[in-house]
């Protein structure tokens, strides 16, 4: 299971984040805890996260519920984006027209790198999970959005200029992949789409 951050501020005025270490908001926050809610029933065993601490935090609302530990990976991060960091879409879209139709971050982390980083982690967790031959055991994987869908589009086999055919992944979604006879299947993606939670208390 493929599950991505809650939000934080960066993701509502809509800048890029990268690997900037942006925390959850208090919306991103209950947005974790209500998923969490969700996964916890279906008894994961296995809970590694990206280390950034978006992805970090909203795994530890899941291991609060399941008394996992959580390992942190670093190739779990988000795609570095460079220069773009930081900046809203509108910028990105008015300093660099050439870079943002391309969606490539001049001085950034390519897409193929991103794919293959990702995408031999979450080969490393499976195997971490059970034996190659073995049918149950579910893991969930916390991180970042263009990480992840980069990541499950090399491990489902497609060519990284078909990557964009996958949807983005909402705030605290998740995508389903398993493993069949040495393949892998998109089995759900992004699930778990909820109503934004109520956070005042006179509402």
């Amino acid at each position: 299971m493929l599950w991505r951050h809650g939000q934080t501020v960066w993701n509502a005025e809509r800048r890029f984040q990268g690997q900037s270490d942006i925390p959850l908001d208090e919306m991103g926050q209950a947005q974790a805890e209500r998923a969490a809610r969700l996964l916890a029933g279906l008894r994961p065993d296995l809970i590694v996260s990206s280390d950034l601490s978006r992805a970090a935090g909203t795994a530890a609302a899941l291991a609060r519920l399941t008394g996992l530990e959580v390992t942190l990976d670093k190739d779990l991060r988000e795609r570095h984006g460079g220069c773009w960091e930081g900046l809203t879409d509108t910028e990105i879209r008015a300093r660099y027209p050439v870079e943002h139709a391309n969606w490539s971050p001049p001085d950034g982390e390519p897409t193929s790198v991103v794919a293959e980083r990702v995408a031999v982690a979450l080969h490393r967790i499976a195997a971490t999970l059970a034996e190659p031959d073995a049918t149950t055991g579910l893991a969930v994987v916390v991180s970042h959005g263009a990480a992840l869908r980069l990541g499950m589009s090399r491990l489902l086999g497609m060519p990284d200029e078909l990557s964009g055919v996958l949807g983005p992944l909402s705030n605290c979604s998740w995508s389903v992949v398993g493993r069949r006879r040495d393949r892998w299947r998109l089995l759900e993606h992004n699930a778990g789409t909820l109503p934004e939670p109520i956070l005042s208390d006179d509402r």
